[in-house]
């Protein structure tokens, strides 16, 4: 199969592309970024980095190359042929070439060893992410199941992933607002349409890349927890906080169950998302988000990626600023020596100019010289430890100011103002890192920038500044350049928005809501900070950035979706909530180790009933089921492109959807929050249907770009416009048609009026 096929080529070629960058990548899990020696499975490393190196910039490249040849009636195919042999010839000689000059390393088997916790992790993991995402959507013989949490959210997405499949949405429009440019950020879909061109059925063209990529989170996820933290404890429990989130939402729902009612019946039956905040009830914060929002699952593992890459940098920066402050310290202890010697030699010269001789003078004339003698000599002493501690620099430094001025000083000169701090380190890693953040700006463009975020608080206390900065202006200039080939006008609108959706947004209104929102983990994260070491405080503070962003800034019409942002940050958070129930645990006493399981129970009670309820909900005689052989899905895949726009309802998930039809005005939610003006057509909606006769309705339909009418139920019914069906049908032929009365669906073609025969 060649979706299959297309798969393994991509994956093949990225692993070639990290051997000739990174050809020691598998030895990055023996070592923590503080050195510390640490046991992981390489595999969790380097098969989530091929698929990310390959499968994005094939993607990309197979897009541009379809649309550069979409007026070819194959050019998709081609594209695809083309792309598939480039990437694996490329790969095969990548790797020759490697062999050639005696340096391919491939991990050993020591390195790819499983441990027992990482056996049953991996199992956790694949589990979650099956059960989830052939929950959702999956095909059953004829019929297609959506489920009942994601259908919403879907109706774009199929749309999208339809149009594509069809090989024609090139230039790109987007599905439910049909006609205009492409402000979504649609490559995910892409890739998922280009599998089912390429032979994939629906729900594995939909479903393998989405598990791919969340499973690749999680793995990335765990490498990078423990790398941080050296215990692999931290790792597997950062996963499952990432899994099933923080909230109180859970205890307070018992709470107020009537008598009667009991738990277990509320776990295992219970099917609508509970929630205390605004929209919480959409199942907006919970594992639900990365079944709809698959772009979001998949994209996540890149920014995870680049934080393996840079990190090192940060601790680079703090084991010299240790060092290096060490010196100063004991330059400053010696300094302080020195002075008090002086002072001393001062002292005996005062004493000797008031000596009264008499006969006991020799004496105590002699004791002085010896004092006055050992003075000397520390102080030479301590002038010959100066210079070899680096001499006035050092004394410089180690003045009499402050301790806390003194540090700050010390580090705008040793580090934000040094050479060192600036001097790049890697340019072909930077660049590299550049380029995936930069190609993922239309797979997911939140992830983008919340991974430009966290890398901006990291560059200002990091070594190796010039790397950062060379890897945030590709990833910018990329994403600039993709919006200004896709979007007409800006792609985002920034202003200041202070306090997301909170029902006040007052400062104690929002810190009312975030606390009713994420529950006890940023208590814990809190404590966290405490504990740990400047490095982990510093990546504290680089966590946070996305949180205040999405807080702070909004980009779009609708403040909800900057709700990524902050799960961005709760997922980074849970490694220090981690790490804090660690260090409980390695206390070895009962009731502290007792504390640590509780702590754990709190964080995630709400979250793994919410990953029931997902469940619950999404039962099979909840889902909706659409037949895969509808004569109207197949009708419009047969006859219709992309360029053919589609005057309807305002449709949100149905057989006209799945079929790829491109919509005029579908429902209006996504069209809206994606920034486009569904307002005015919401009136042109109501004059085309409601148009009095032929001539008006051909310059309406002309003027719209109109090449099919539907007439149906949810037009008869409608309570926005009375659609005139006598001058549609009057005007244009009916070329599909099937039911009777009130439910008759009709499909006219605007390209074949009936006044011309």
């Amino acid at each position: 199969m060649l979706g299959i096929l297309y798969l393994t080529i991509a994956i093949f070629w990225g692993s070639a592309v990290c051997q000739c960058i990174f050809p020691d990548m598998a030895e990055w899990t023996e070592k923590s970024f503080s050195g510390r020696k640490i046991k992981v499975c390489s595999l969790f490393l380097i098969v989530p980095a091929w698929i990310y190196t390959g499968l994005i910039p094939m993607t990309w490249l197979v897009y541009i190359l379809s649309y550069a040849m979409r007026l070819s009636k194959n050019g998709m195919f081609y594209a695809n042929i083309v792309v598939m042999a480039l990437f694996f010839v490329s790969g095969v000689v990548m790797y020759i070439v490697r062999k050639v000059q005696g340096e391919l390393r491939l991990p050993g088997l020591r390195a790819m060893a499983f441990s027992k916790g990482e056996v049953f992790f991996l199992v956790f993991v694949l589990y979650l992410s099956l059960r989830l995402f052939f929950t959702t959507f999956r095909i059953e013989g004829d019929t297609l199941y959506v489920g009942l949490s994601v259908f919403s959210d879907f109706s774009p997405h199929l749309g999208m992933i339809r149009s594509f499949s069809g090989g024609t949405n090139f230039p790109t429009s987007y599905s439910h607002f049909a006609g205009e440019d492409i402000k979504y950020h649609f490559m995910f879909q892409f890739l998922v349409g280009n599998l089912e061109f390429l032979g994939m059925r629906l729900d594995f063209a939909f479903n393998i890349p989405s598990l791919l990529g969340m499973v690749s989170t999680f793995l990335l996820l765990y490498v990078f927890a423990v790398k941080l933290t050296g215990k692999r404890p931290v790792g597997y429990l950062a996963g499952i906080f990432f899994a099933f989130r923080s909230s109180f939402g859970v205890f307070r729902y018992l709470a107020e169950r009537p008598r009667g009612k009991g738990v277990w019946e509320a776990f295992t039956e219970h099917s609508e998302f509970i929630g205390y905040t605004p929209n919480e009830d959409w199942g907006l914060w919970n594992l639900n988000v990365y079944c709809n929002q698959r772009h979001l699952a998949f994209s996540l593992g890149v920014l995870l990626l680049v934080l393996i890459l840079f990190t090192p940098y940060l601790y680079a920066m703090g084991k010299r600023m240790r060092l290096e402050w060490g010196r100063v310290k004991k330059a400053r202890a010696g300094q302080e020596k020195r002075s008090l010697l002086l002072r001393r030699e001062k002292t005996y010269g005062e004493q000797k100019e008031s000596v009264v001789e008499d006969e006991n003078d020799g004496v105590e004339g002699g004791e002085d010289a010896d004092d006055h003698l050992m003075t000397k000599m520390a102080l030479a002493a301590a002038a010959k430890k100066d210079a070899a501690l680096g001499g006035k620099k050092l004394v410089t430094e180690a003045d009499d100011t402050p301790e806390i001025p003194l540090r700050v000083g010390f580090f705008l000169r040793r580090n934000l103002f040094a050479a060192k701090g600036w001097e790049i380190e890697n340019p072909l890693m930077a660049v590299f890192a550049g380029i995936l953040l930069g190609a993922l700006a239309f797979f997911n463009g939140a992830v983008t920038i919340a991974a430009l975020l966290v890398l901006f608080i990291m560059a200002a206390v990091s070594d190796h500044r010039l790397d950062f900065l060379v890897t945030a202006l590709i990833a910018g200039a990329l994403a600039i350049l993709q919006s200004a080939a896709f979007i007409d006008g800006n792609a985002v609108t920034t202003s200041f928005y202070y306090g997301f959706i909170a029902e006040n947004r007052t400062v104690f209104g929002v810190i009312d809501y975030i606390f009713r929102l994420t529950g006890p983990v940023l208590f814990v994260v809190m404590a966290a900070f405490i504990l740990v070491d400047a490095e982990k405080r510093i990546m504290t503070a680089a966590f946070a950035a996305p949180f205040l962003f999405a807080f702070h800034i909004s980009l779009t019409t609708d403040v909800t979706v900057n709700h990524k942002y902050i799960m961005i940050s709760l997922m980074l958070f849970g490694i220090l909530s981690a790490c804090v129930i660690v260090k409980l645990w390695e206390q070895k006493k009962f009731l502290v180790r007792a504390a640590a399981v509780g702590m754990v129970v709190m964080l995630c009670a709400t979250g793994f009933f919410e990953y029931l309820v997902v469940l619950n909900r999404n039962q099979k005689q909840n889902n909706l089921a659409f037949n895969t052989h509808d004569s109207v899905t197949a009708w419009i895949r047969e006859n219709a492109t992309a360029q053919d726009i589609f005057l309807t309802s305002n449709y949100a998930l149905n057989n006209v959807v799945l079929g790829g039809a491109m919509l005029y005005n579908g429902w209006q939610y996504f069209g809206w929050s994606a920034g486009y003006d569904t307002a005015y057509r919401d009136e042109q909606v109501r004059c085309m249907y409601e148009a009095e006769n032929t001539e008006e309705l051909a310059w309406l339909l002309q003027e719209n770009n109109i090449r099919y009418i539907i007439v149906d139920h949810d037009n008869r019914m409608s309570a926005d416009y009375e659609v005139r069906e006598d001058v549609i049908s009057s005007a244009y032929e009916a070329v599909f048609s099937q039911d009777e009365g009130d439910w008759k669906f009709t499909i006219y073609d605007v390209k074949k009026p009936l006044a011309q025969r």
